[in-house]
């Protein structure tokens, strides 16, 4: 088993390196067919890792990148593709903001006051995509993509009519009221990396305590992988399915949370956009275990993190999203290619092992 574990361990590992090396080769060839020298890029790109400033930026930007992916990898480990957590990430946001600056605590308990708002706040909302699954049957997919449009364009709404607040020294400032200080998240070094990291970190061990070494998470990991043979053992597949979509949008409440506590510390048009998404890839490419996570998490921090380098040398820091973008698409490619061979590994050694048995049987029997 261990030499088991340890095969597929490698097989995983090598088929996410392998995708982020045929991002770079086809990135290559694109900055050759409009003129620029992929070389400097490159070195342009990577050489800023020795920029202290760069790698402080990059923990920031993959902060919310390893929450987002946790919720979403949450929902794959039981077969549930919330593709919601931008939107359960948006309810989150205005609802803590608003939520968060109408009390007074002492500054640890309306931190983590807030933070609890956050995590209520998405669990409801992803809540609404768990009941049209297990009542109505409305496919996952279907129903968060949906939600997504509906929670932006509600909490624009909202905001727009009954919680913005322009600034008179800048009319084009708008946001909320300011949440008390006792509710901004703490520096781990001044202005420069915020404690949402740890956080952040905390999440994924939690999650990774809670789906691989728990008997909820043997459940959770049955149901998506065999619906059928985990209803036998006597797991409801449909109380298993609201659970895992509760608990996706609770982690995605906490999504936004350092752009708000550690940073605007108000809620605003544009605040953490994209950070839900962008955790979907960060989840791929970290084939949904907490350790992958992290280190693709790491990878898309730098790679945002350092993109601006690039106008320097005249390079369009565009370059990166398609990097990111391509490294989605051959995660995707080369793991389903990877599966099937491994799937045709594991029958053909079947085979060969039902065969040698039945030898022996057959010999007696004759």
């Amino acid at each position: 088993m261990n030499r088991q574990r340890l095969q597929r361990v490698a097989v995983t590992s090598a088929s996410s390196v392998l995708a982020v090396v045929v991002a770079l080769v086809i990135c290559a060839v694109l900055l050759l067919v409009t003129g620029k020298d992929p070389v400097q890029a490159y070195r342009t790109l990577f050489g800023a890792a020795g920029d202290i400033d760069v790698l402080q930026d990059s923990l920031n930007r993959a902060t919310p990148l390893f929450i987002s992916a946790a919720a979403v990898a949450i929902g794959f480990k039981m077969n549930l593709f919330n593709i919601g957590v931008e939107g359960q990430m948006r309810v989150a946001l205005l609802t803590t903001a608003v939520v968060g600056g109408l009390v007074n605590l002492p500054a640890p308990l309306h931190i983590i006051f807030c933070l609890l708002v956050a995590m209520t706040a998405g669990s409801l909302w992803a809540g609404i995509a768990a009941w049209l699954k297990v009542r109505r049957g409305v496919n996952e997919v279907i129903s968060t993509i949906m939600l997504n449009f509906v929670a932006l364009a509600l909490v624009a709404w909202s905001f727009d009519v009954f919680f913005r607040k322009t600034e008179e020294s800048e009319a084009l400032l708008v946001k909320t009221e300011d949440l008390p200080k006792s509710a901004w998240f703490p520096d781990l070094i001044d202005r420069q990396l915020n404690g949402m990291l740890i956080v952040a970190l905390l999440v994924l061990v939690v999650f990774w305590v809670l789906v691989w070494k728990t008997k909820f998470g043997f459940r959770l990991r049955a149901s998506g992988g065999n619906p059928g043979a985990a209803r036998v053992t006597g797991v409801d597949p449909k109380r298993m399915v609201t659970i895992s979509m509760l608990l996706s949008g609770a982690i995605a409440g906490l999504v936004g949370m350092r752009a708000l506590m550690g940073d605007v510390h108000a809620y605003q048009n544009g605040l953490a956009d994209q950070q839900g998404f962008n955790g979907i890839a960060v989840a791929l490419l970290g084939r949904n275990h907490p350790v992958g996570i992290f280190f693709s998490g790491l990878l898309f921090g730098f790679l945002s993190a350092a993109s601006p380098q690039l106008q320097l040398v005249e390079i369009p820091k565009e370059i990166v999203t398609i990097m990111q973008g391509i490294i989605v698409l051959a995660v995707v490619i080369i793991n389903g290619a990877v599966k099937r061979i491994d799937d045709r590994r594991i029958q053909r050694k079947a085979a060969a092992e039902l065969a040698l048995a039945e030898g022996p049987t057959m010999a007696v029997s004759a």
